[in-house]
């Protein structure tokens, strides 16, 4: 079982990055994206319910960050428009092969973590 990550690098504030997350050995019901500062905890940015297509974001990322799902390719994308220097940060792609409830926004209820992948946002 693995989640791949790719998609990060530097950028300009008010720039856009693609994230994508490549899942592979099995199948899951829920993915979130999680992102981590540098000497700051991890938190939640994005989740979704793949079977429903639900989805679920941080207020600070709301109206600019998109969660999708690509079924061809089965992976699930986060696409980040006005990015701002605070959104820098490493972004890690996470799954759980069961349905998450109103639990989608705890790391903890995630059984498997993709690598991260930085994403810079100069000023």
């Amino acid at each position: 079982v693995q989640l791949q990550a790719s998609g990060g690098g530097l950028v300009q504030a008010g720039g856009s990055v693609r994230l994508s997350c490549a899942a592979s050995g099995r199948t899951f019901s829920h993915y979130g994206w999680f992102r981590q500062a540098p000497g700051k905890e991890r938190e939640f940015v994005a989740a979704m319910y793949w079977s429903g297509g639900s989805t679920y974001y941080a207020d600070s990322v709301k109206g600019r960050f998109t969660i999708s799902r690509d079924n061809a390719k089965n992976t699930v994308d986060l696409q980040m428009n006005s990015l701002k220097p605070e959104d820098t940060a490493s972004y890690y792609c996470a799954a759980n092969p069961y349905y998450l409830g109103k639990n989608y926004a705890q790391e903890v209820k995630y059984a498997y973590w993709g690598q991260g992948t930085l994403v810079t946002v100069s000023s």
